[in-house]
């Protein structure tokens, strides 16, 4: 059973950072895209970054360009998103998701798998 597991949520102060993985089992990450997406309250899933597998090619949403650095590595069967100067409209739930082939842009359109979430809450 394929499963996509997040870590690294958390509380953390404005300007501070958090790093996100996404861990796969029973699937090797090597031929998908990862993506992240996350949803805050009373709003719609919003996309956030994604990576290709086969050439490593990043993309993401122009908001949070230059702040967060999407990154994989397929020997670990992982992907990570380091978020750094993070800013109270950060908050949601972070999800992964993996399509398989390259990135359609900095949003995965069609899902094969997703993670269940994790919490970043930025708050001072």
């Amino acid at each position: 059973q394929v499963q996509l597991v997040e870590s690294g949520g958390g509380l953390v102060q404005p300007g501070g950072s958090l790093r996100l993985s996404c861990a796969a089992s029973s699937l090797a990450l090597d031929n998908y895209a990862i993506g992240w997406f996350r949803q805050a309250p009373g709003k719609e899933r919003q996309g956030v970054s994604c990576i290709s597998g086969s050439d490593g090619s990043t993309y993401y949403t122009s908001s949070v360009k230059d702040r967060f650095t999407i990154s994989r590595d397929n020997a670990e069967n992982t992907g990570y998103l380091q978020m750094n100067s993070l800013k109270p409209e950060d908050t949601a739930v972070y999800y992964c998701a993996v399509e398989f082939g390259v990135c359609p842009g900095y949003r995965i359109v069609r899902a094969d798998y997703w993670g269940q979430g994790t919490q970043v809450t930025v708050s001072s």
